[in-house]
């Protein structure tokens, strides 16, 4: 691999994978640590997806890799926030939604399966339906809304469907875990182990494999 190559690639990524691992751990309750500044904390969350913002930025010069970019930027932002301010952060991962949505949309595939279908269909209805199942919560639902064409778009992208596909269905895993957190106490301890590790997996592998599909559009001859 190229110097440059070297230089634009793995530090992003790896700065990424270390602030993902810093925030996971740090705030383990068996851990004997610090306390962490509410500010700190935040920043330091938002700094494991706010990186693969970067990497994104830098790795592809195209427009395309700009808008996955600002996808990545923010879901950083929604995860800064959310703790501090849960409306506001929940509204920067929903315009995140939209804007992937669109840029899915512009990236379909030129034939489909019945079955590559009916799993977009599946994602589209029953992302929002057990999101509400779970919360009864109107706001919860119409953020569900987008969430779920967020995942059916890009399962229904050109965008290879065990990263990016997956990486969405991930997301949505990690928001019912949320979700039922918020409507189920006793999902709690589970939530608080696996959502972080879930949604970080999902959003690692959407940057990523946007990404690489795109490179390799480019050394196409």
């Amino acid at each position: 691999m190229p110097k440059r190559a070297l230089a634009e690639h793995r530090p992003w990524l790896l700065a990424s994978l270390t602030a993902s691992l810093a925030f996971y751990f740090v705030t383990r309750d068996w851990l004997p640590l610090t306390p962490v500044p509410e500010l700190y904390l935040a920043l330091l969350k938002g700094a494991g997806v706010g990186f693969l913002a970067v990497y994104a930025w830098v790795r592809h010069p195209e427009r395309d890799a700009k808008v996955i970019s600002l996808v990545m930027l923010l879901g950083a932002l929604g995860d800064a926030l959310l703790d501090l301010f849960f409306e506001v952060g929940a509204g920067f991962f929903l315009a995140g939604h939209l804007v992937a949505s669109v840029f899915y949309l512009q990236h379909r595939r030129k034939a489909y399966r019945g079955s590559q279908i009916g799993a977009a269909v599946a994602l589209l209805v029953a992302t929002p339906l057990i999101s509400w199942l779970l919360t009864r919560e109107p706001l919860v639902l119409l953020y569900s809304v987008g969430l779920g064409i967020m995942a059916a778009t890009a399962w229904a992208s050109r965008f290879p469907r065990y990263r990016v596909g997956i990486g969405a269905v991930l997301f949505v895993i990690s928001d019912w875990l949320i979700f039922a957190r918020m409507g189920v106490p006793a999902m709690k301890p589970v939530a608080d182990w696996l959502v972080w590790p879930i949604y970080y997996s999902g959003q690692f592998l959407i940057a990523t494999g946007v990404i690489q599909t795109l490179r390799s559009d480019r050394n196409r001859p």
